[in-house]
């Protein structure tokens, strides 16, 4: 009898466990979970249209890094193989030419160099031994020929010029842009080299932009879609912003440039187009060249045109002129007669065609998601797509609109885990006009309940509330912590027109705030949203939006957060790097008394209504930010602690405008949403 029992106290102790273990397992978004997911990109379509090669990027929490490494999936349908599985990450993975060879940037032998291996990854040898790294490559059409980019040193250091005095550490600045984003200049600058193959090894490469101190592709973001081949392989088109300094800090104005590799001769095509000129890409039969335009220098947020080149005629004409929506990514089909695309419409991101013969655009695709990037397939497109309850993975698109997903990379991760819902509603604002509002449920979610809301403030301050999936502010992880979350798109964002983009810029508090104040006053009233526990949160433009409110919401807010936030102003101006950004969107430097744009923007700043601030406040600061210092976050923390505002700053001194360490995110994660419980709930 006593064996028996010894069994049946061990089968409940095992029962006990598994339950244990099962109800441990989160069936919701948690921070770690986010951490969990494979990020898909740069997909890249084999010349013979059979099969995609992409890159998937995972991360060890415990290690606190990622690696990317590259996987293929056959275009017909079937399971995704790993390509590359060395130490280290691999990135701008591309097909030879010829379709029998990929290639890829590997820092395995010490530097960023560019290896080919066969097309399942096997027999993988390193084709360049460039001085430096290698940050993007391309080949030719025939596969003959390499371009490549890297940083060539053309500024000198104080220890260049005081080789007597090799430890002495600091900048000697005699000019602006001597820092931007999150990074201080490093004395050097992307230039663009071609070198030819020879016998499978790369040759001694050309500097086409010799010394010139300019980059292509442009800071910070610029990659290579901002270079291109010309079908036959005789030119070279790339965009590139050729100012330095105060000058470079003023203005968007970059060109795109044509360089002939036989005449060694380089030519301004977007010549008299004032505003940012980007990603260039040649046609079929390499006549035309298309590529991004915004007709307005000094305003980064200024509608993408479609302007085509033609070599022949040397004209330049705007294919978009009555499309009210901004345009990119441009591709090409084989017979050159239509060109695809992709383009910011009423919260989502879709793909459209544009008949290069008469004009006419349609869009091809429908839903609520966000496609990143197209590429040609034959007859039809692959593209990275998410939405706010999916992460990115790669879908086939017929040309009437029927898409197909391709990859499932998060799919097992993902299966048990209940998502949020997500409801598009059209709300009328102050001045009667119709607003799109994101309202992204709970799951479980009950009419019957009521429920915490957070107000969700967007950054840019043109950028589109869409259908994006983030790492950071993910509306799916608010939701699995049984938050309401309302995300208006307010004045001043893209996809709704030009003139709705364009109302913000100057009215800093003004119109933009009774959009976000009239979402909150329309979605209070739902029987399930509890209007006595609602906060509201944001980033950058978003952050500053939390700080005004906090000064003006008239007790409608219990908690606030506000992450790398504008907070003065008039400090503002003269400590970001982007001078073009605040003579914009500011109407310029604080002094110009005469200016009324100027003195309704600095009138509304933060930082003079903190006599009215009366509820928590979170304030998070990234210290390698330089587009909004940290300093703004850190006044506005000391100000409400001063004040006697319950507050806490949450100072990351790796970081920049983001979060992007896992183990700093899951912290930030961890912190938001304490901060939020402990007054919401």
């Amino acid at each position: 009898m006593k064996p028996t029992i010894s069994l049946l106290l061990i089968f409940c102790a095992c029962s006990l466990m598994l339950n244990a273990q099962k109800s441990m397992t989160p069936d919701r978004y948690t921070p770690e979970l986010l951490w969990k997911l494979g990020r898909v990109s740069e997909p890249q379509v084999s010349p013979d249209n059979k099969t995609v090669l992409y890159g998937v990027s995972w991360y060890n929490l415990e290690e606190n890094k990622g690696n990317r490494d590259l996987y293929s999936i056959p275009i017909a349908g079937g399971t995704a193989a790993k390509v590359t599985s060395i130490k280290g990450s691999e990135s701008n993975g591309i097909y030879r030419p010829d379709g029998l060879k990929i290639a890829y940037l590997s820092s395995q032998s010490g530097s960023s160099q560019i290896w080919e291996a066969n097309n399942d990854g096997s027999n993988a040898l390193q084709i360049s031994a460039v001085d430096g790294d290698i940050t993007g490559f391309s080949y030719s059409p025939k596969g003959n020929a390499i371009l490549y980019t890297v940083r060539i040193k053309l500024d000198k250091s104080v220890n260049d010029l005081y080789p007597d005095l090799p430890k002495a550490n600091a900048r000697l600045e005699s000019d602006l842009m001597y820092r931007h984003w999150d990074s201080w200049s490093d004395f050097s600058y992307s230039h663009i080299f071609i070198a030819q193959i020879e016998n499978g090894k790369l040759g001694k490469g050309i500097d086409i932009m010799e010394g010139e101190r300019f980059d292509s592709p442009m800071l910070p973001w610029g990659g290579m879609e901002q270079i291109c081949w010309r079908p036959d392989g005789t030119m070279v088109a790339y965009t590139c912003k050729k100012m330095t300094g105060k000058d470079y800090s003023l203005s968007t104005n970059s060109e795109i440039y044509l360089y002939n590799i036989a005449a060694k001769a380089t030519t301004n095509i977007s010549n008299g187009l004032n505003g940012y000129d980007q990603d260039p890409v040649f046609s079929p039969d390499g006549n035309k060249i298309v590529w991004r335009s915004m007709e307005r220098d000094g305003f980064e947020a200024d509608k993408d045109r479609i302007m085509i080149y033609d070599l022949s005629s040397k004209s330049q004409i705007d294919y978009s002129r009555k499309f009210d929506q901004s345009s990119n990514n441009f591709v090409w089909s084989a017979d050159g007669r239509s060109i695809y695309f992709l383009s910011g419409h009423h919260g989502t991101v879709q793909v459209y065609s544009l008949n290069t013969i008469n004009k006419e655009i349609k869009k091809i695709t429908e839903g609520d998601h966000d496609y990143l990037s197209i590429s040609l397939c034959g007859k039809d497109l692959v593209g990275s797509r998410q939405s706010m309850l999916q992460p990115t993975e790669l879908f086939k698109i017929s040309l009437n609109g029927i898409q197909t997903k391709l990859t499932s990379t998060n799919d097992s991760i993902l299966k048990n885990i209940r998502s949020a819902k997500v409801e598009s509603r059209w709300i009328t604002t102050t001045d009667k006009k119709k607003m799109l509002v994101w309202v992204i449920y709970p799951p479980d979610f009950s009419p019957d309940k009521k429920y915490p809301a957070l107000l969700f403030c967007e950054g840019g301050p043109q950028t589109m509330v869409s259908q994006f999936f983030s790492y950071r502010w993910n509306f799916q992880m608010m939701a699995a912590n049984d938050y309401i979350v309302i995300a208006p798109n307010r004045r001043g964002l893209p996809g709704f027109g030009q003139e709705w983009n364009d109302q913000i810029s100057g009215d800093y508090g003004g119109q933009n705030m009774k959009d976000y104040l009239v979402a909150v006053d329309s979605l209070s009233t739902e029987p399930y949203i509890d209007k006595n526990r609602m906060g509201a949160v944001g980033a950058s433009y978003g952050g500053f939006s939390v700080l005004w409110l906090a000064g003006h919401h008239e007790k409608r807010f219990k908690a606030f957060i506000s992450h790398c936030g504008m907070f003065n102003l008039e400090d503002q101006y003269l400590t970001t790097e982007e001078m073009w950004f605040v003579n914009w969107d500011l109407g310029g430097p604080y002094w110009d008394k005469n200016n009324p744009k100027v003195n309704h923007s600095y009138a509304n700043s933060p930082h003079k209504f903190v006599d009215k601030w009366d509820t928590p406040i979170m304030i998070v600061e990234g210290e390698n930010d330089y587009r909004i210092p940290f300093t703004q976050g850190m006044a506005a923390f000391n100000a409400a602690q001063l004040r006697g505002i319950p507050s806490i700053y949450l100072h990351f001194p790796e970081e920049n405008h983001w979060v992007l360490r896992p183990q700093n995110s899951v912290l930030w994660q961890r912190q938001f949403f304490d901060w939020l419980n402990k007054w919401l709930k």
